[in-house]
């Protein structure tokens, strides 16, 4: 599985978020000469698929628990500073960073109201904390109903890999407890409904990825044929909210 091509996909579906917010928090602000630039950090930046995204004239840290991930970040993001370590207890000093975000981290951490409070301490009072996509898999909905299975069987996937798959849903409620000021929340715009070949061979083979050992292979065959069946008839439905929010320290 090549998952930094899994993650390259993710960033496409943010894209347009990301730019949006980040442009509020002042990423790109120009407006005076000798504005210094805001100091950066990703947690969970994962192989750099968002920070080789960013201007390299500002100055970007990300943190990951993968030591391979993070030797995939070095090459895609090389003017990073790049560290290994646990979002529940970021190896930086209090205050320092101006703009602190995560993308599809949040519902992988054992503790998230941990890791928000961590993210607040190491950003600057006035500065921007930023989640830019946590999933709800609780309220996701397959067409047709043959394929709803698949959508459980993912949902009990991720569950048995330590994540929590309704996170997103739990989103605004633990920026408020972590003492974070929300600023704007909601959910993003869905994947695209129509992907492409490449795209859709993409999310099937993490389909295939999580569920191996866990649903017969038989069964899994079937499963891609019907929704391959599905997307060419345009009967496809394949939605799972997914939330962002964008708070102030």
């Amino acid at each position: 599985m090549d998952w930094h091509r899994r993650y390259l996909q993710q960033a496409q579906w943010t894209r347009d978020l990301r730019a949006y917010l980040f442009k509020q928090a002042g990423l790109n602000d120009t407006s005076h000469v000798h504005r210094t630039a805001p100091l950066v950090l990703e947690a969970g930046c994962g192989t750099g698929a968002l920070l080789s995204e960013l201007p390299d004239h500002i100055p970007l840290h990300g943190l990951d628990l993968d030591a391979a991930a993070l030797a995939q970040c070095r090459l895609h993001a090389p003017t990073a500073a790049l560290v290994q370590g646990d979002a529940l207890q970021l190896p930086y000093p209090n205050e320092i960073f101006d703009i602190v975000y995560c993308h599809f981290l949040l519902l992988w951490v054992d503790d998230p109201l941990q890791a928000l409070r961590e993210m607040k301490r190491v950003t600057k009072p006035g500065s921007h904390i930023l989640a830019f996509a946590e999933p709800d898999y609780n309220a996701r909905i397959d067409e047709p109903r043959e394929l709803v299975p698949l959508g459980r069987w993912q949902t009990e996937s991720l569950k048995r890999q330590g994540a929590d798959p309704g996170l997103g849903a739990q989103l605004a409620d633990l920026f408020f407890r972590a003492g974070i000021q929300i600023i704007e929340t909601g959910t993003i715009q869905s994947a695209d409904p129509d992907p492409s070949p490449d795209e859709w061979e993409i999310e099937w083979a993490v389909i295939e990825a999580d569920l191996a050992g866990f649903v017969p292979r038989a069964d899994l065959h079937k499963m891609k044929q019907l929704d391959q069946q599905a997307r060419m008839r345009g009967e496809r439905v394949l939605h799972v909210p997914t939330y962002f929010a964008w708070g102030r320290v």
